[in-house]
């Protein structure tokens, strides 16, 4: 992909707009979740407050009680039942003993009482609504409380102004205010610095990098750096860095095939013109009656033929995949034969060529095709038998094998050299990748592997042989019945 396709398709995306970011979000939850948790601690702190108070303000009243309830009646002095209602903050007192209810004392205006609290059942889904009433009453507001005496089954009661209980609250919830903006400020920002450090500043790097590496990916340099983290984070950065480094070899591959290919088709172009002027002098040669130039001519003018239409197929297809096989029953045994005197591997070469194709044995494949599958594997073969010349045709042998396995035709392709190195295996039917031979283009077992897999069949390397051997399987293309019994039809 160039420059100018990447900007077209730059500008075809959409570009996402840029919103509030990843720190904004964090700051605002954070202080979300802190204030909820600093309300889910305020609430039942408040209620809390106002039954102590509450239950205060009823010990009083009960000290109050015993006070009156143990003077004769009528013996009180009036400033003593003043200071006695002061102190309990009420302005009347009343103790229920037995079935009986005494006013012990009152102001000089009984008030009305606007509500009545029980503190001898309070619980906390009680105390918190009647704590917010309290919070939101209208000043002036009457309040009769109710608590437990000195015996079982008797209570006191006293009848106060809420105001004071209210303001009280106020003030408590002014200081529950204060504390918890600092807890909350404090936290939030501990909790904020800590996320950011540990997630959205790694992330701000990987989303950093990545639009870098997009704008370039054929620099190398703008790739991702992995920090050593032993987290989720590190292993993001590790992942994103070999994506990176995978997708910057595939662009170098795509442009290296790219002007190689441009290379090929003017190569192509001009040695079709070469092989053409090669193919009339051939054709005179074959009227030449001389025993050796009769026997090798055709062979020479097969060769040619396939080469110029192989470069013809070249310039017409114009793609980087081969045409569809056009498969016919084709002789093994022939075809390794050519194959052998393509090479030039005759009786006198210093490295043997051995036939070992089961007695009539047929491949359903298309003829060419598999032939070029062949001469790329013992070509190199050969090549790896001739790294270690001086060669002797005892020690240095290819070997062709073909038999059949049921619907599957089977064949191997052998040789006693040094075998394949680790370091090649793993990229081995990869074109540009396979060659382990200086000068070598590494396309030979790329090609083969894609000319077997048009015919649905498959090619790999055998372990555990001498040397190397590539084992490959050709299935027979399915009977197609229907076929048949239309053609017969049509013959009847």
């Amino acid at each position: 992909m160039d420059a100018a396709q990447r900007r077209a398709l730059d500008e075809a995306a959409p570009v996402p707009s840029r919103g509030v970011g990843l720190s904004g979000k964090l700051l605002i939850l954070t202080v979300l979740f802190v204030l909820v948790a600093e309300i889910l601690i305020y609430v039942p702190a408040v209620a809390n407050f106002r039954n102590t108070w509450l239950d205060d303000r009823i010990a009083a009243g009960r000290t109050a009680a015993l006070v009156l309830e143990a003077a004769p009646s009528g013996m009180v002095p009036e400033v003593l039942v003043r200071e006695l209602l002061d102190s309990a903050g009420a302005q009347a007192v009343a103790l229920k003993t037995g079935p009986a209810r005494r006013l012990l004392a009152a102001s000089e205006e009984m008030p009305q009482v606007d509500v009545t609290i029980d503190m001898r059942d309070q619980t906390l889904f009680r105390s918190i609504p009647e704590a917010f009433a309290t919070l939101f009453a209208r000043e002036g507001r009457t309040m009769r409380v109710m608590g437990n005496a000195r015996r079982a089954g008797d209570f006191v009661e006293i009848v106060m102004d809420e105001t004071p209980l209210k303001r009280a609250m106020v003030k408590f919830s002014q200081a529950i205010l204060v504390v918890s903006l600092f807890i909350s400020a404090l936290t939030a920002g501990l909790v904020y610095l800590t996320l950011h450090l540990l997630f959205v500043r790694p992330m701000r790097r990987l989303t950093d990098t990545m639009i870098a590496f997009r704008e370039n990916p054929e620099d190398l340099s703008q790739a991702i750096v992995p920090t050593g983290r032993k987290d989720e984070v590190g292993v993001a950065e590790y992942e994103l860095q070999s994506m990176q480094h995978s997708l910057h070899d595939m662009l170098a591959q795509k442009s290296r095939l790219a002007a190689l290919g441009l290379a090929v088709s003017k190569i192509n172009h001009d040695l079709r013109n070469l092989l053409a002027s090669a193919q009339l002098f051939s054709d005179r040669l074959a009227n030449v009656p001389d025993p050796t130039v009769q026997k090798f001519a055709p062979k020479m003018i097969q060769a040619l033929d396939r080469a110029i239409a192989f470069c013809q197929a070249t310039l017409s297809y114009g793609r980087a995949h081969e045409a569809a096989p056009q498969r016919r029953m084709v002789d093994l045994s022939a075809l390794a034969d050519e194959v052998r005197d393509t090479m030039g591997l005759g009786l006198d070469a210093r490295i043997a060529f051995i036939n070992a194709v089961e007695r009539d044995v047929m491949v359903d494949a298309d003829t060419d095709q598999l032939f070029r599958v062949l001469l790329n594997l013992v070509r190199n073969a050969h090549q790896a038998l001739e790294a270690r010349a001086p060669n002797d045709p005892g020690r240095d042998q290819i070997r062709i094998v073909g038999r059949r396995e049921g619907a599957v035709a089977v064949i191997e392709v052998s040789d006693t050299g040094p075998g394949v190195p680790d370091r090649a295996r793993q990229h081995l039917f990869e074109a540009f990748q396979s060659s382990t031979r200086p000068g070598g283009s590494g396309l030979g077992l790329a090609i083969a592997s894609e000319l077997i897999r048009a015919h649905g069949g498959s090619v790999a390397l055998a372990d555990g042989t001498l040397g190397a051997t590539f084992r490959i399987a050709i299935p027979d293309r399915p009977i197609d019945l229907a076929a048949i019994r239309k053609q017969q039809r049509r013959r009847a």
